[in-house]
């Protein structure tokens, strides 16, 4: 069906492909899983799994049944739990299809022993606490766990989560604690996300666990994902639907929170936060119409915003609109307008909603004739 309002989101499968290989060159020595949860950080889970069908070591995401749904589709690749097991029908799926799950706590384990019947090894990820102090065993309750597993045909991975590998801090504090609960671990283990594997690269192990890379955003606040290599995955484009002459003094949308300090033409855009654009979006969040950088002005409404386009004379009713990324109207990078939102890019891909439709390619595939 033909969507009538001119709002839609691009994604790029190519532009995943080339982000996971930038994650393969910085861990050359490491299998990486490609994080596909929250639907592939919005970006659709089928869509990356189908742009690295053939590319990546192995998927990562939190429900079993998509798991299973993978597999039913043919995918071959390991598949990991995140979160792990939370039923015995979880169970189930891991020992049938071949899945491997986190083991976080006391009690997953207990659900794992109660349930599984092994047929084969199962995988397991054991996961450390060593500072990010959500899941994970400690040095006092992990040798507990290795006995319970070691006597059971399964096939053991540790693995940990940082929580300041994007900050000055780092990861060596967080290295120390692991090798020091792990003690004589001589097994894989898996540890770098997106900040490790681009910044830290005796923090990445037998395996790396690559998330807002893949999708073309950059893990530190101080660094483009454009120094890193990273291409935009997702752009969310739309058209101005209508254009106001504003004389000085005047004010724009909601609660007039722009006054205008001079004669502008202003733009209307069809993208609100209905659409998943962050309301808190400030004036002077970035934003492309006709391929020229300018800004949003005034408050985001439910299906709308604003934008300055006193200075783009030529753009009137039907001008394209890049709200962020590589798009038609010109790139602006999610990570700025983010930053302007006070947020992360995570959090701008992952509230896209439902109503925006979506198709793939990037704008150099688009015919614009």
């Amino acid at each position: 069906m033909k969507i009538s309002r001119p709002i839609r989101a691009r994604i790029d499968p190519a532009a995943i492909r080339h982000n996971y290989r930038i994650a393969k060159q910085y861990a050359p020595n490491s299998r990486a899983w490609a994080v596909i949860k929250a639907n592939a950080y919005g970006h659709g889970q089928w869509r990356a799994v189908e742009a690295l069908r053939g590319e990546a070591d192995g998927f990562a995401m939190l429900e079993s049944e998509n798991a299973v749904a993978l597999r039913e589709a043919g995918v071959t690749q390991p598949i990991l739990l995140l979160e792990g097991i939370f039923s015995a029908r979880d169970v189930r799926a891991v020992v049938e299809h071949r899945l491997t799950t986190v083991i976080h706590c006391a009690e997953q384990l207990e659900l794992l022993v109660r349930n599984a019947t092994f047929s084969a090894p199962v995988a397991v990820c054991l996961k450390l606490n060593t500072g990010m102090n959500r899941l994970g065993f400690t040095a006092q309750t992990l040798p507990a766990a290795l006995a319970v597993l070691r006597q059971l045909p399964v096939d053991i991975t540790l693995m940990t989560h940082f929580a300041e590998a994007d900050s000055e801090r780092g990861v060596a504090w967080q290295m120390e604690r692991f090798r020091a609960i792990a003690g004589d671990w001589e097994g894989p283990v898996c540890l770098g996300n997106s900040a490790a594997i681009l910044r830290h690269p005796e923090a990445h192990g037998d395996w790396v666990r690559p998330g807002i890379m893949l999708y073309g955003a950059s893990p530190f606040a101080g660094q483009s994902a454009e120094e890193l290599g990273l291409q935009p995955v997702m752009a969310l484009e739309s058209a101005l639907i209508g254009v106001q002459q504003l004389a000085a003094g005047e004010r724009v949308g909601y609660g007039g929170t722009f006054t205008a300090e001079r004669p502008m033409r202003i733009g209307v855009v069809a993208c609100g936060y209905a659409d998943g654009y962050p309301r808190h979006a400030p004036t002077g969040t970035p934003i492309a119409v006709l391929g020229r950088r300018t800004r949003t002005i005034g408050r985001v409404s439910m299906d709308m915003l604003a934008c300055d386009i006193t200075d783009i004379p030529e753009a009137g009713i039907g001008a394209p609109v890049t709200l962020w990324g590589d798009g038609l109207a010109g790139q602006v990078p999610a990570d700025e307008v983010a930053t302007a939102a006070g947020t992360i890019s995570y959090e701008l891909f992952c509230a896209l909603a439902p109503r925006v439709p979506v198709s793939l390619g990037g704008a150099s595939d688009v015919d614009v004739r």
